[in-house]
């Protein structure tokens, strides 16, 4: 498996994608009460930015990644009492149906196959668990410089409806924010984040 992240992970933690992840967790915690029993997958997890924001809210939670560089970044964070286990692989490589919430920001869209990834979410998680997303709306591509990304941001409408066919009932699909970034020379372009917030049935 190729780490595409390799070379920026060292480096990763700027002030720009902390503030980001704060923003969401904030809007995340409002619609959502975290238990001390729950036990949660966050995919993407990168090195950490989101999930050690929640991770003394529940009981465990399993940070997933497909890049080694950025887990053990991730890794030079964690206690060795840590709630947490780390999971070098992909969504589909969690086996157990035991989660309660799973949670990614600015993830998804780094993920081929969405209809099957909910399908398998639906899979691992327990009976009433719910699923945080938070990534770009439709865009030109410029997001990410027109470099090849499965989804140029989504259309919630059509997501909401990927959700509903995997057995999951959304309870939200808002704008939260909107990131302003240079990434055509001298072109300022917004791109707008949404939240989703969904329960499983």
């Amino acid at each position: 498996m190729k780490d595409n992240f390799a070379h920026r992970a060292a480096e990763w933690d700027s002030p720009e994608k902390t503030k980001m992840t704060e923003i969401f967790v904030a809007e995340m915690l409002r619609h959502i009460d975290p238990q001390p029993h729950w036990k949660a997958l966050e995919i993407g997890a990168g090195t950490g930015l989101v999930g050690l924001q929640i991770a003394d809210k529940v009981g465990h939670i399993v940070f997933e990644d497909t890049s080694a560089a950025m887990l053990d970044v991730l890794k030079q964070k964690l206690n060795e009492d840590s709630n947490s286990e780390t999971l070098h692989g992909e969504v589909y490589d969690y086996q157990q149906q035991d989660i309660d919430l799973v949670f990614a920001c600015m993830a998804l869209h780094h993920v081929p196959d969405i209809e099957k990834t909910l399908h398998h979410l639906a899979g691992i998680t327990n009976a009433g668990a719910t699923i945080v997303i938070g990534d770009l709306r439709l865009e030109d591509g410029s997001f990410h410089r027109f470099e090849p990304i499965p989804h140029q941001g989504f259309d919630t409408n059509i997501l909401t409806e990927q959700f509903r066919e995997a057995g999951f009932e959304v309870q939200t699909a808002h704008t939260y924010h909107v990131l302003s970034r240079e990434r055509v020379e001298g072109v300022i372009t917004d791109f707008e984040q949404f939240i989703l917030v969904a329960k499983k049935r």
